[in-house]
């Protein structure tokens, strides 16, 4: 089942806030689910609703699949002309092609973890807990998921970050997780398509170095490059079990 709402972000239009609750949660009253948070929420479980034409099909995925966990999406910023890019930015940066983007990245993750998650907690049958606590999202979206894991690990212990558009924000990312303290057990799921590896000057190296870094900080990191994976919705959906295996591996 999967409900739509809407919700203000910081006192301006409301946003939709997709949730995905399994049906364990309605054959069995006392049952507590983990929580993932995802980026982009218009292009996870609709292709109506999708960008593109092209959702990640995630809620039936997950009904196939009979998994027990509880999707929180959360529509981006449609504003023009980057309103996108200044949501899901965590750092001020400019580029010729966008222009000056001003990274309010900070700023909506203090919203998400402050007012949505303990808003999720009390309405539905969560496991609040950092561990049972993750996030996920595919490019700039990627980029703030491993933003939230690093900067909020208090709060979210796993992160899938997909096609994460590191590249775009000048290197920054790099010596803020250097430079960040993570919890022991911190866990990150982080690929990249090999067909749009090509898209950008030294998307290669900026990714190794992101990896690195994860690795060096001693999050247990899962790194894949996919074989003929491209920048879009349907690769996405695609590497779905390879992530979900990754955020509920060893939860014993």
């Amino acid at each position: 089942m999967i409900e739509k709402w809407g919700v203000p972000i910081t006192g301006k239009k409301p946003r939709t806030v997709y949730v995905y609750l399994p049906e364990q949660a309605q054959d069995d009253p006392e049952a507590r689910f983990p929580v993932l948070y995802m980026f982009d929420g218009h292009n996870v479980f609709f292709d109506s609703d999708a960008t593109y034409g092209k959702s990640w099909g995630m809620g039936e995925y997950l009904d196939s699949h009979g998994t027990g966990l509880i999707v929180v999406a959360v529509d981006c910023n449609h504003r023009r002309p980057h309103g996108r890019l200044n949501e899901y930015s965590p750092f001020t940066f400019y580029v010729p092609e966008f222009g000056r983007i001003v990274g309010r990245g900070k700023k909506y993750m203090d919203w998400l973890c402050g007012t949505l998650k303990p808003m999720i907690d009390k309405r539905y049958p969560t496991l609040p807990d950092r561990s049972h606590t993750w996030i996920a999202g595919s490019s700039m979206g990627g980029l703030m998921s491993l933003y939230a894991v690093t900067v909020y690990n208090k709060v979210f212990s796993r992160a899938a970050a997909l096609s994460p558009s590191v590249w775009l924000v000048d290197g920054r990312m790099t010596p803020l997780i250097r430079k960040s303290r993570y919890r022991r057990g911190t866990v990150v799921y982080m690929d990249y398509g090999s067909r749009e590896m090509g898209n950008h000057k030294d998307m290669l190296h900026c990714y190794m170095d992101t990896a690195d870094a994860l690795m060096e900080r001693g999050v247990l990191l899962t790194s894949r490059i996919v074989p003929n994976g491209d920048h879009c919705e349907a690769s996405w959906e695609e590497q779905i079990p390879m992530f979900m295996q990754v955020l509920f591996y060893n939860r014993e």
